[in-house]
């Protein structure tokens, strides 16, 4: 079993809190083995009897009727009638189908549609349970239907979201276990998605193909109507060519042009960042002023929630080390909750020919948790004294007290050099460093 328990910890935490807790992700990180296999297993040997556990598939042709959102909650009531604290888990909630009020209907079942008001959906039903005195309530489905940003607004503080990410290197490397430098260079490779990492080799990367053509894309057009289908996965391709890199939409917009021979608006651009962002395919990364202490400019860094999905995107042919690096420091950090921004900043310094010009500096990553603050340089390597200035020369040049952190994706243990800044290889910052 591949153990998920930053996520136990946090169903755990909330446990009978009074909400539901709604559990996000993208589709296919293991939303429904946390609840239905681990979070059930950990209830069991708490000591919580098995016939007080209701594990409901909605995708299962046998609980069809339960689609009917009355029928759903009245089947959960009367399943808990009597009973001491019942525990009931409603898997793929978003198959739960929208209906008008039966009080407007003379007691008839009609669908709603999606402009109706007056509606019942599986928010009414959730929220419904959980109100329940003797039942804890735990949700989970596809982000088809069911976004983070719709719990935001469906919820409206009315549940606890539990947000899963595929798995972090670290979950990774506990399952994977043997040489360190070798699990990291099948993730490297794969990611994270559980199905992928236990999948045998071969079959890897056609998994995860798939998952964009079959899931991912499929979920995005049918929740957003979209009918220019070719135009969204061309840009898919160039934020996955260009992870890593300072975009905005007139530059991608351009990008598409030369590739594709053909104009798209900036606006268009913007809306799909925005459909990739709410399925939760990527992430988008701000700029922030070092010295200014505020969020700058309409240029952003775009990284994928999960390397091999980036790299699946890719066709596996396009294995550019320092993307990739990159793009697994970002969500590690993130699965440590760190706040991460990229870190800029504006230095006056002498040219060649005597003369004071400006000089734009970029750090990777300015993350902080807490009172904890870093600027984190990412690089393959540092071969010589050369390169290693080179790699270096932002934190010289921004000389404040904020912790500075070289991470080179070679095997290296911490160590400091003669400026007092952190050179480490890339295997023990994403196992030890960081957490």
């Amino acid at each position: 079993m591949i153990s998920r328990n930053k996520y136990l910890s946090q169903l755990i935490n909330n446990k009978n809190n009074g909400f539901p807790k709604v559990i996000t992700g993208v589709r296919r990180c293991g939303k429904s083995y946390l609840l239905t296999e681990i979070y059930k297993d950990y209830l069991i040997k708490e000591g919580v009897d098995k016939s007080n556990i209701l594990i409901i598939e909605l995708d299962d042709d046998k609980n069809i009727e339960l689609l009917n959102p009355i029928k759903l909650g009245s089947f959960v009531r009367e399943w808990c009638k009597n009973k001491e604290q019942c525990y009931v888990f409603l898997d793929e909630i978003q198959r739960v189908y929208k209906i008008i009020n039966p009080v407007l209907t003379n007691g008839e079942i009609v669908v709603a549609k999606e402009e109706d008001e007056n509606a019942i959906s599986f928010v009414d039903v959730v929220l419904g349970l959980s109100r329940e005195p003797n039942i804890d309530l735990y949700v989970a489905g596809s982000n088809s239907k069911m976004l983070s940003v719709d719990v935001a607004t469906e919820f409206r503080d009315k549940a606890t979201e539990i947000h899963m990410r595929p798995l972090s290197f670290y979950e990774f490397y506990k399952y994977f276990g043997g040489s360190k430098n070798d699990a990291l260079m099948e993730y490297m490779m794969h990611g994270g998605m559980p199905l992928a990492v236990i999948l045998p080799k071969e079959e890897k990367e056609q998994y995860l193909k798939k998952l964009f053509e079959k899931t991912y894309f499929k979920d995005i057009i049918d929740h957003n109507k979209i009918t220019k289908t070719e135009s969204l996965d061309e840009l898919c391709k160039i934020l996955s060519n260009c992870t890593g890199d300072l975009l905005n939409s007139e530059r991608i917009a351009n990008t598409y042009q030369s590739i594709k021979h053909e104009k798209i608006d900036k606006d268009t651009v913007n809306k799909y960042i925005g459909f990739f962002k709410d399925s939760m395919l990527i992430d988008e990364v701000n700029r922030f002023d070092l010295k200014g202490k505020n969020i700058i400019g309409s240029t952003r860094k775009y990284y994928f929630n999960d390397i091999g999905l980036r790299n699946a995107k890719e066709d596996f042919t396009f294995f550019d080390e320092g993307k990739v690096v990159e793009n697994i420091i970002y969500n590690e950090l993130i699965y440590n909750n760190y706040n991460v921004t990229v870190g800029t900043f504006e230095s006056f310094e002498k040219n060649k020919d005597g003369k004071t010009v400006r000089v734009n500096y970029e750090i990777d990553f300015y993350a902080t948790r807490g009172n904890q603050a870093f600027y984190f340089q990412v690089a393959a390597a540092v071969n010589n004294k050369e390169t290693k200035n080179r790699e270096i020369k932002p934190f010289t040049k921004v000389n404040d007290g904020t912790r500075k952190v070289l991470v080179i994706n070679r095997p290296l243990p911490e160590v400091k050099d003669e400026q007092n800044y952190t050179i480490i290889g890339l295997a023990d910052f994403l196992l030890e460093f960081i957490r």
